[in-house]
């Protein structure tokens, strides 16, 4: 039974992932926060929230004028801490291949389409 104890208090102090909401409701800025670079794609999210890389964040995605919520887990691999010039403080998340990354990647692409190939700044490069 102690031992029961033991585990559930284990569970209970578990780092919890980061949960973030995001609303893009414009193509441009859906342009700037995507990070097609990086494999499986991402998106940078502006917030003054302290992150670590590597840490697990669980995002809930509304892109432009779809009522639809992706809800995507994925992983921080960017990460600027103050902001700098034209680029916002904030995370870059790299989406998982499961857990509706594959399914954001997908929608964001084809919501950005031919512009994806633009040389304009984003909020990373």
């Amino acid at each position: 039974m102690a031992e029961n104890a033991v585990e559930e208090n284990k569970l209970a102090s578990a780092p919890k992932p980061g949960v973030l909401s995001l609303a893009i409701k414009e193509r441009a800025s859906l342009y700037a926060a995507y990070m097609g670079y990086v494999k499986g794609g991402g998106l940078f999210i502006p917030t003054t929230k302290p992150f670590k890389m590597g840490e697990e964040v669980f995002m809930l995605l509304s892109l432009l004028d779809d009522p639809l919520k992706l809800k995507v887990v994925g992983h921080v691999v960017w990460i600027t801490p103050t902001t700098q010039g034209n680029r916002p403080q904030g995370i870059g998340v790299q989406f998982s291949e499961k857990d509706g990354g594959q399914e954001a990647r997908n929608k964001i692409e084809t919501l950005l389409g031919s512009a994806l190939k633009s040389a304009r700044p984003t909020h990373t490069m």
